[in-house]
C-alpha cells in the first residue's frame, strides 16, 4: 500500500510516532530517509519532516532535498523540522542558550489564509508540548507567524501560497491537545488525503505474512508474558496452527511476584501445546553481581538471554531449517534503540543486543507486529478475542526489575540547594531527542501545577528528575546514598514494595487511570535501613511522551504506610518529571 503521507526521518525519538499518528485518523502512512528525492516523494500527498537532536549548523546535521519545497507537494516541518524549512529557506534560525522541554502555553497570533488552514477548529491559549533547544527568530520571505509562546516567537508559521508550515511543538505527541486537529487539518484539507487505514482489518495481512515469512518452517517464541509477544504468538498460533509454534518463558528472577504462574496459566488458556518455563534465575543473578553501570546492565541481561536461547536453541534442535524466531518486537523497541536512520539512542532493548542482531541478519527472525504500536496492538489483540486480563496490563521492561533497582559503587551525601536536595543517583532522561543520564532533584513537597514543575525542570537542565519527598525515616539530609548491588535481598524487597503499590493501585481502581506504574528502590537510606522507593505512575498513549501522574492523597497516605513497614525502607518519593525530559524507567 503506497503511502498518502510520507514522514522524514530527522532523526527525532517520535519520528514513527508521526505516522502512528497520521495512521490513527485512518490515512496510511509511512517514513522514509530525510534526503530522500523530491520525485521520490511526488506520489505522496503530502510530506511531514520530523523532529531530531541536531542543529540546522551542525556539520552533517539532516537536511532535505531543497526542491521538495518548491514542488507543490505540503510539507509540514515538526520542530527540527521547521528550522530545517526556515533555514533553506533563508530565515533566521537562532541557536538556543537553553532548551524547552514538557508543556507550553501556545498562544495563536496569526489571520489568514496559512493560519485558517492549519488552526481551523482551534481558537484561545492552547498547551503544547516543547523538546527543542535552536528555535525560528525569523519566518522565510512569503509565511506568517500564526503562533507564540513566552519563549519562542515563530511557534508556528506558514506560507498558504507555497503549501508549506512549521510548528515548533509536538502535535504528535498525546500532552499536545489541540494536536490532532492540526495533523488532522493539514493531512486533510491541505493534503486532500482520504481515509484508507484500520490497524484491526490488518489481521488477515498479518497473518498472510506469517505464513509466507515462514514458508515450511515453525516457529519458536522467547515470550514475556506481555501484550506484544501474546499478541505475537497469538497470531501465529491462528496462521501456522499450535502444532508449528512452540513458546519458552525465561525466568530470569527479575520478575514480579507471581508473574511465571500468571504466564503459565493463560499461555496454556490460549490453546498452546508447546510451551515451556526455563528456570534461569541462578544464571542471571551470578552474572549481574557487582554491575552498576544501567547499560552494562541491559547488555549483560541481552547477552545472557541470548545465552539462555542458544542452549535451548541447540537442546530442542530449533537451529535446523525447520524453525525460525518469532518476537512481539513493535515500533517503539526499534525507535529507541536508534532503529530510527538518525535517533540518538534512548535505551538498549534487550532484543537489540549483537546475538539477536545476528539471527536478523541472518534472516532467522519474524516480528509480525513491527509496524505497530502499543495501542495498534491492543486493537489487533482485541480482535483476536484476547482476555481483557492480558491486553490491559501495564507495560514492562524486557530486562524486568533490574532497571528499576539502581545501583552504585560509591557514598555520597545529598547536596542542599536552593529548591531542595540534589540525590546523587544517575536516572536516565531524554532532553532534545539525546540521551542523558543525571542526578535527582528532590523536593520537600509537590508543587501546585504542572507547569511549576516543568518550569522548575526548565531552569535545572543538571538535573533529569524532579521527586517529592512523601516520607522518609530521617531528614533528608542524614540519609547517604551507599554502595549498593543487584542482590536477591535488594531484588525481593523491590519485588515485595512493588506488590504492595499493584495491590493497593488495583484494589482503590488507581492502576485503571495510570499507563504505567514502575516503583523504583533506590539505594538512598541509612545502614540499618539502606533503600528507598520511587512510586513512578505515569499517562500515556505509547510511551514515547508520558505525563506523571498525581497519587490521590488517600492512596498515597496508605501506600507510605504500608511501604515504611517493608524491611529496609528509609522513604518514598513520588516522581513529578513528564517525558520529556525523563524517561518513563529510571534506567
Amino acid at each position: 500500500m503506497p503511502p498518502q503521507i510520507t514522514v522524514l526521518d530527522a532523526g527525532g525519538q517520535y519520528c514513527h510516532l508521526i505516522a502512528r499518528k497520521i495512521r490513527e485518523l485512518g490515512v496510511y502512512a509511512e517514513v522514509a530517509a530525510s534526503e530522500t528525492p523530491a520525485a521520490a516523494l511526488s506520489g505522496s500527498k503530502g510530506v511531514i519532516i520530523s523532529g531530531g537532536p541536531s542543529s540546522v549548523y551542525d556539520p552533517g546535521s539532516p537536511t532535505i532535498d531543497p526542491a521538495l519545497l518548491s514542488s507543490g507537494t505540503p510539507v509540514l516541518g515538526i520542530c527540527y523540522g521547521e528550522q530545517l524549512m526556515a533555514h533553506l529557506l533563508r530565515g533566521s534560525v537562532q541557536k538556543g542558550d537553553r532548551g524547552e522541554y514538557g508543556a507550553a502555553q501556545l498562544d495563536l497570533t496569526g489571520s489568514g489564509t496559512a493560519f485558517d488552514h492549519l488552526f481551523r477548529g482551534i481558537s484561545g491559549r492552547q498547551q503544547v508540548w516543547m523538546s527543542h533547544r535552536d528555535l525560528v527568530a525569523q519566518p522565510p520571505e512569503g509565511f506568517d507567524i500564526l503562533a507564540t509562546t513566552p519563549t519562542c516567537p515563530v511557534a508556528a508559521m506558514g506560507s498558504a501560497t507555497d503549501r508549506l508550515y512549521g510548528v515548533q511543538f509536538h502535535p504528535e505527541v498525546a500532552h499536545t491537545p489541540c494536536g490532532k486537529t492540526i495533523l488532522a487539518n493539514f493531512v486533510f484539507d491541505i493534503c486532500g488525503s482520504i481515509k484508507d487505514w484500520d490497524p484491526a482489518g490488518q489481521v488477515l495481512a498479518i497473518e498472510e505474512h506469517i505464513r509466507r515469512t515462514a514458508a515450511a518452517r515453525n516457529v519458536f517464541f522467547f515470550v514475556s508474558g506481555g501484550v506484544d509477544s501474546t499478541v505475537a504468538y497469538t497470531l501465529c498460533l491462528r496462521a501456522l496452527g499450535p502444532d508449528r509454534v512452540h513458546g519458552t518463558y525465561v525466568d530470569t528472577g527479575m520478575m514480579r511476584e507471581g508473574e511465571t504462574e500468571f504466564v503459565r496459566r493463560h499461555f496454556e488458556a490460549l490453546g498452546a501445546r508447546a510451551f515451556f518455563v526455563e528456570d534461569a534465575r541462578n544464571l542471571f543473578l551470578s552474572a549481574l553481581s557487582g554491575i552498576t553501570e544501567p547499560e552494562a546492565k541491559r547488555h549483560v541481561i541481552g547477552e545472557k538471554f541470548v545465552e539462555v536461547q542458544q542452549r535451548i536453541l541447540e537442546s530442542e534442535h530449533y537451529l535446523d531449517q525447520h524453525w525460525i524466531l518469532g518476537q512481539g518486537t513493535i515500533y517503539p523497541d526499534t525507535i529507541e534503540s536508534g532503529g530510527s536512520a538518525k535517533a540518538d539512542l534512548i535505551k538498549t532493548h534487550h532484543n537489540r543486543v549483537a546475538g539477536i542482531q545476528k539471527l536478523i541478519d541472518e534472516g532467522r527472525i519474524l516480528e509480525p507486529l513491527s509496524s505497530f504500536y502499543k495501542d495498534e496492538v491492543r486493537a489487533i489483540g482485541r480482535e483476536l478475542g484476547l482476555a481483557p486480563e492480558l491486553l490491559d496490563r501495564h507495560p514492562f521492561p524486557g530486562p524486568g526489575l533490574a532497571i528499576r533497582c539502581l545501583c552504585t559503587d560509591d557514598a555520597m551525601n545529598p547536596q542542599r540547594v536552593d529548591e531542595g536536595w540534589i540525590l546523587p543517583v544517575r536516572s536516565v532522561g531524554v532532553q532534545g531527542d539525546s540521551r542523558t543520564y543525571r542526578p535527582v532533584l528532590a523536593i520537600e513537597s509537590v508543587p501546585d501545577s504542572d507547569d511549576q514543575v516543568a518550569e522548575l525542570t526548565n531552569r535545572r537542565p543538571d538535573v533529569n528528575r524532579i521527586v517529592a519527598i512523601a516520607h522518609t525515616c530521617q531528614p533528608i539530609g542524614n540519609l547517604k546514598v551507599m554502595p549498593a548491588h543487584l542482590t536477591a535481598e535488594r531484588l525481593d524487597r523491590l519485588r515485595r514494595v512493588d506488590a504492595i503499590v499493584r495491590g493497593m493501585s488495583h484494589h482503590s481502581g488507581f492502576d485503571q487511570t495510570v499507563w504505567q506504574f514502575p516503583v523504583v528502590l533506590l539505594p538512598l537510606g541509612t545502614p540499618q535501613l539502606p533503600d528507598s522507593v520511587v512510586l513512578r505512575p505515569i499517562d500515556s498513549v505509547d510511551g514515547m511522551t508520558a505525563r506523571a501522574v498525581r497519587l490521590p492523597p488517600d492512596l498515597l497516605s496508605r501506600l507510605v504506610h504500608e511501604l515504611m513497614e517493608v524491611e529496609g525502607i528509609a522513604g518514598v518519593f513520588c516522581d513529578l518529571t513528564n517525558k520529556p525530559p525523563a524517561t518513563i524507567e529510571w534506567e
